[in-house]
């Protein structure tokens, strides 16, 4: 369980999230969505610990994230893994080397054991033929998934999506979105996924949460968010330029 209290944040006095109060059940899929800028990666940064609130709390558990010494951040983040917009992996290193990196890093097993642990993730994400390739040899959408078999190659029991399906065409979109709903029928993860991507939101979720102006404005399942009759959310699924959101 992952949860958010009165959670308020600043930038060089510019407010960012403004008392956010989120509670995310486990093994559930919560999605996201706000006009880009508004603070939805910032939640996961959060929810992360690699920001701290300026107030407000952060629970992953039941244990407070926020003020944990370095330590306890860290033991709470191997629960985690992370989807990063780009994919972010490393340019030296073979699709292989990316995914087994958390691995390596953190010495989980001998050679034999972390090429079969990364063997099983990338047969999972249909990644094991190009195993060896470079990233700049692969696609945007193969970076995406190679992205994703990192973060799940620990088998966590969190993970955190930033964008999964931005700069993809609809068919790569709709096999990441596959693949985040397999992550949580065949692991059983709980997933939060920051998106503008309403088709992936609305394909995805259990529940879906709107950020405008640092708030949470309004949270339901997919279909209660499809029959808002909030103008401003009204406005973002729509894509309307007419409505209250300054465009």
């Amino acid at each position: 369980m992952i949860e958010l209290v009165n959670v308020h944040k600043s930038f060089n006095d510019k407010k960012i999230l403004d008392s956010v109060s989120i509670r995310i059940e486990k093994g559930e899929t919560f999605v996201i969505i706000g006009q880009s800028g508004v603070g939805k990666t910032t939640i996961l940064r959060h929810i992360a610990g690699f920001f701290d609130p300026d107030h407000g709390d952060v629970f992953i558990d039941s244990e407070r994230m926020n003020g944990a010494g370095t330590g306890k951040k860290a033991r709470l983040r191997e629960r985690m893994g992370f989807l990063f917009q780009s994919g972010a992996l490393i340019n030296w290193l073979n699709v292989r080397e990316n995914v087994a990196l958390p691995l390596v890093e953190h010495k989980l097993g001998s050679i034999s054991e972390i090429n079969r642990i990364v063997d099983e993730k990338l047969e999972l994400l249909q990644l094991l033929d190009s195993a060896d390739k470079m990233p700049a040899d692969i696609s945007g959408g193969m970076k995406k998934r190679a992205g994703l078999a990192r973060a799940i190659v620990r088998n966590p029991s969190i993970i955190l999506y930033d964008e999964p399906t931005s700069g993809l065409d609809p068919v790569m979109s709709a096999r990441i979105n596959d693949m985040i709903t397999r992550m949580k029928s065949e692991l059983g993860v709980t997933s939060v996924v920051v998106t503008h991507d309403m088709v992936s939101a609305y394909n995805i979720a259990d529940r879906i949460a709107m950020l405008y102006n640092g708030s949470i404005i309004e949270c339901g399942t997919p279909e209660q968010i499809r029959g808002s009759s909030s103008p401003i959310v009204r406005q973002f699924i729509e894509g309307s330029l007419g409505g209250p959101i300054d465009v």
